[in-house]
């Protein structure tokens, strides 16, 4: 057991045959590890949505859905997917190990399963699934942490919320794939958190910056990279974070990118981004409305700043929806 009495981890064994569940199960609960037992791949799906658990061991030949069916359909749910799966097999064919792998398997181990190589195999599976945790964990640390930035301005109120909502709106619009949306709704949040590096009276001046407090401004989005980097699940975030600033004809930061060069989400994110911040009241103007907002983008597409067909899918979605919320000055 660990230091607070819970065990090492929770394990669940799914295979159709008595007799090896329960040699599995009594080999793991010897050293202290929770057990949950499954005797088809129905009862194994149950188990994934009906318990926590650390690692899967699952026979590939079973009843109702072989290993191969669950660990696809595992590896397909976002909140399980990074949950190791073990296919326990008695085949030895190399086409069912690739079709294992396809399925996205983290390991084999073969039958009869010999006692030293089950353990080593899961103790190495469990440390890999707790230094994802603590990554996953650190995920909801940045969000916020993102979120404390932005209440620093009344100003932004909602933005981020705004930013997210909108961004994945736009991006099932023009079709894009699944990790792509939820790629743009986190960025959609998290997209500023380098401007934990841009000292306050930079952040919130009413005015113009001067020349440093420029390059320190455009300095955030690299900052904000090199924060999200060591999260695994941000890998399709982190372009979005650096380059939302970037615009067509290569003059924004901090790289200088044009055109194609220019991820195509980084891209949804700063249209979503830009309209929002002119349909929202600032120190120094009010609120546009959308039609004025869209004038104004329509005019900096002509100097080589926007994309153009992203700008008019976002205006025909505002057109026929409910408008972006306009945040309200603070009384």
């Amino acid at each position: 057991m660990s230091e607070e009495g819970k065990p090492l981890a929770t394990v669940l064994i799914a295979d159709d045959d008595k007799d090896s569940r329960e040699l599995l199960a009594r080999l793991l609960i010897a050293e202290d590890y929770g057990v949950i037992c499954a005797a088809d791949g129905a009862e194994a799906l149950d188990a994934f949505t009906d318990h926590p658990i650390d690692l899967a061991l699952l026979d590939v030949m079973m009843p109702h859905h072989t290993g191969f069916a669950v660990c696809r359909a595992v590896k397909a749910r976002a909140e399980t997917r990074l949950i190791p799966v073990v296919l326990v097999t008695g085949l030895s064919r190399a086409e069912d190990r690739i079709q294992g792998i396809e399925c996205g398997a983290d390991d084999f181990l073969n039958k009869p399963v010999r006692k030293e190589e089950l353990l080593a195999r899961v103790r190495s599976l469990v440390r890999l699934k707790r230094f994802t945790d603590e990554l996953e964990n650190a995920e909801a640390v940045l969000l916020s942490l993102e979120l404390s930035i932005e209440a620093k301005d009344p100003y932004t109120e909602g933005h981020c919320d705004r930013l997210s909502r909108y961004s994945v709106a736009l991006a099932e619009r023009l079709g894009l794939t699944e990790e792509q949306r939820v790629a743009l709704r986190r960025a959609g949040i998290v997209h500023d958190i380098g401007k934990v590096a841009v000292p306050e009276h930079i952040l919130l001046k009413p005015g113009p910056l001067d020349a440093e407090e420029r390059r320190i401004m455009q300095a955030h989005p690299v900052v904000g990279e090199h924060i999200c980097a060591p999260l695994k699940s941000f890998r399709l975030v982190l372009p979005i974070i650096r380059h939302h600033h970037e615009k067509q004809n290569g003059t924004g930061y901090p790289d200088g990118l044009n055109r194609d060069r220019i991820p195509l989400t980084a891209c949804i994110l700063q249209t979503v981004d830009v309209y929002d911040a002119l349909t929202t009241d600032r120190p120094y103007r009010r609120a546009l409305s959308s039609r004025e907002a869209f004038a104004i983008l329509r005019e900096e597409v002509k100097r080589g700043w926007w994309n153009a067909a992203l700008l008019n899918e976002l205006e025909a979605m505002i057109h026929a929806a409910v408008p972006i919320p306009t945040a309200k000055m603070a009384s």
